[in-house]
């Protein structure tokens, strides 16, 4: 499974919207229906799953699944 994948499969878990059917310009609020608190238990399964630890200043930027991919992948670097 792909990082990708992967992300994308714990995105569904706070959703009702297939990975399949989600893309980078996905937003996490208008499109999933994520309410602060399920964005902020998904920045701690991001954080678990992926051994990241992501800064709240820049997570508070992200608005769709591609800029959240994209953080993901500097933090990884």
């Amino acid at each position: 499974m792909t990082r990708e994948e992967q992300f994308k499969e714990i995105v569904a878990q706070y959703c009702k919207v297939l990975p399949e059917d989600m893309t980078e310009n996905t937003r996490f609020r208008e499109d999933l229906g994520f309410s602060s608190l399920d964005f902020m238990s998904f920045l701690g399964e991001l954080e678990d799953t992926f051994d990241v630890e992501l800064e709240e200043e820049e997570v508070l930027q992200v608005l769709t699944l591609g800029e959240a991919l994209a953080l993901l992948e500097r933090m990884e670097a």
